[in-house]
């Protein structure tokens, strides 16, 4: 798509029809990307999350994962066990956002390379 066609494109959304403010608001956050990505390899019990997650709070973890289910981007499934068994899966909406969470992480990588050299 050519910048011009982008730009001109670009005006005739209000704010509340922009296909991008939609994505940021359903995908915006510090740590949806973060929840997502995990999920992309396969479905996660909420304390695999949290422990490949150490950083978030159990109720931040809790709010977000329900979010993303109530914007159909991921599938909860509750078992019938005592205890509870809970698990988080990408829906197929949410494995639509692959190329996205993939083109975030190489983006990372890549600014991660130009800004502070090759460190890990």
């Amino acid at each position: 798509m050519k910048e011009e066609a982008v730009t001109s494109e670009l005006c005739i959304y209000t704010h509340s029809e922009c296909p991008v403010e939609i994505t940021l608001d359903i995908l915006g956050g510090k740590w949806k990307g973060l929840i997502l990505y995990r999920l992309l390899d396969g479905k996660k019990r909420f304390g695999e999350l949290k422990k490949l997650l150490p950083k978030v709070t159990h109720r931040t973890l809790t709010m977000q994962l329900r979010e993303l289910e109530m914007h159909g981007i991921v599938i909860r499934q509750v078992y019938a066990e005592v205890p509870p068994k809970v698990e988080y899966r990408l829906s197929p909406l949410g494995v639509s956002i692959q190329p996205i969470i993939v083109a975030m992480h190489d983006w990372g990588t890549m600014y991660k390379k130009t800004m502070h050299g090759d460190q890990k």
